[in-house]
């Protein structure tokens, strides 16, 4: 660990010798003493990004980009010892960890082209010798609020993009994995240092990381000169974070909890359906705001289809996450564990029967994780443990006979993140992308719910949050928007045909 975090450029003392236990999924051991932030630290943080955004702010946004171009090259250089640390801060296979990186990379390659199209619009006047437009700013400091699942890609998704905005960004990560954000910010110094021998001019300050608990998030959240506060975390702690945010009129991005589901139609390709079911449902160990965790699926398939899915579940190789072949790591931590053996106890309480799995995993495991079998558990109906996410690998199965109850079990629940369906038949794809089809904010066909590519919004509805992250117009929510009227003649016209002659 030490020489990983050495070759990513983090001091000693960053990782020794503070009060923060990190400790790592993959075996328990204790990775990092990490010092924390005080309350009194935010309030610091907060007036250096004030600083940062009064000189960012004025930087040209194409220049601006040249910044996020290099970060993006210091990504490249560190990608293989960043992806690795990923995975034992956080538990996730290696070929997952170093995917998360490439999306860090991707997120920049898109900043950067997004720099020269903040576009803005022209609008025609009803008053004679005038022009209208609307045009976008930058909006000021960024709080950005992660989760352990993914500890960098989503600051990167919410930095990139705030940067070639114009705006600072105060980072505070997950208690379980702040090692990764201390590593990002020591690559993000290098982009710095390499912008500056370039002959450019950034400010200090442009991107900080504050380590604490609670109170330092809160503080964070709380503050006014924080005009958009992006947080990724559970539907509590989301509610919590709007709730606080809109009381001082502010903004909030909100990526929150999903309760993802895929439509298995008479005409689909079961194989392909079976492949994408176990990158859904397994990935991560079931620790993704996109994991699949209901299957519905047709009367007329479902037995073949569980019969595939049992043996493919049964030949999954759960373990050592930097080993090549494992497909399922360790839950983050026991509370992971604890919930998701609560959950599989009240889903049988409710009429649930487990097909395969759910065990914790003993023989060949390092001492201290928490591996468990992803579980396949069928269920006689959509019961409240099924409307509920738990973080953890549970898929739910369930039947149905028509399409439109089919669509009604998927839009059932609370979140509203992702979907997918997989048919043969236009006409059902079709629907089921259509307004009276899913309610998410991602709607798939003949994929899973997960893996997104950052060109395309990011976020869901109902109690996911409505937030919209990496691309599309996502930026628009770093900006604010400004409406303008030039009079370029001699007289002064009202609009809506007023008088108001002296």
């Amino acid at each position: 660990m030490a020489r990983i975090l050495s070759a990513l450029g983090v001091a000693d003392k960053a990782f020794n010798g503070g009060d923060l236990k990190v400790c790592s999924p993959v075996d328990g051991a204790v990775i990092g003493m990490v010092p924390q932030h005080k309350t009194s630290d935010v309030e610091k943080a907060i007036k250096v990004s004030q600083a940062a955004f009064e000189q960012w702010k004025t930087v040209p946004a194409p220049v601006r980009g040249e910044f996020v171009r290099l970060l993006g090259m210091e990504l490249r250089t560190v990608k293989d010892d960043l992806g690795r640390l990923v995975t034992l801060e956080c538990g996730k296979i290696l070929s997952e960890g170093l995917g998360e990186v490439q999306e860090m990379i991707d997120i920049c390659d898109f900043a950067v082209g997004l720099s020269r199209q903040l576009y803005g619009l022209t609008i025609q006047s009803e008053r004679p010798g005038h022009h209208m437009r609307e045009t976008w700013h930058p909006l000021g400091t960024v709080g950005v609020i992660t989760a352990f699942n993914f500890p960098v890609a989503v600051w990167a998704w919410n930095a990139a993009l705030a940067f070639v905005c114009g705006d600072p960004v105060i980072w505070k990560p997950s208690e379980k994995t702040p090692l990764t954000a201390i590593a990002c910010q020591a690559v993000f110094d290098r982009a710095v240092k390499a912008f500056r021998a370039a002959g450019h001019t950034i400010p200090d300050g442009l991107n900080q990381v504050l380590v604490g608990g609670r109170d330092v998030g809160r503080a964070l959240v709380e503050h006014h000169d924080v005009p958009l506060v992006s947080a990724t975390g559970s539907v509590p702690m989301g509610r919590a974070v709007a709730e606080v945010v809109a009381k001082r009129l502010g903004r909030s991005l909100l990526e929150l909890g999903g309760n993802n589901a895929m439509i298995v139609a008479p005409s689909a390709d079961l194989d392909m359906a079976v492949r994408a079911i176990l990158f859904g449902a397994v990935g991560t160990a079931g620790q993704r705001c996109t994991s699949l965790r209901r299957l519905i699926v047709h009367e007329s398939v479902r037995d073949r289809l569980l019969e595939s899915l049992t043996k493919a579940y049964g030949s999954l190789r759960v373990g050592n996450p930097l080993e090549t072949g494992t497909l399922v790591g360790p839950l983050i931590d026991e509370a992971s564990f604890t919930a998701m053996q609560s959950a599989l106890k009240n889903a049988g309480a409710q009429g649930g029967k487990v097909l395969v799995g759910g065990d914790r995993v003993s023989d060949g495991i390092m001492g201290g994780g928490y591996y468990v079998r992803p579980a396949l558990v069928s269920m006689p109906g959509q019961s409240d443990v099924v409307k509920q996410e738990t973080f953890a690998p549970i898929l739910y199965v369930m039947t149905y006979k028509d399409m439109k109850d089919a669509v009604a079990l998927q839009n059932g629940v609370p979140q509203g993140l992702s979907s997918c369906i997989f048919t043969m038949d236009v006409r059902e794809a079709e629907s089921f992308l259509s307004a009276a089809g899913s309610d998410c904010g991602i709607a798939n066909v003949n994929i899973g719910p997960s893996g997104a590519e950052i060109g395309g919004a990011f976020g869901g509805e109902k109690e996911t949050g409505g937030g919209r992250e990496s691309g599309s117009d996502a930026w628009k929510t770093y900006m604010r928007r400004q409406t303008q009227t030039v009079n370029y003649s001699s007289a002064l016209p009202l609009a809506q045909g007023v008088v108001f002659d002296l």
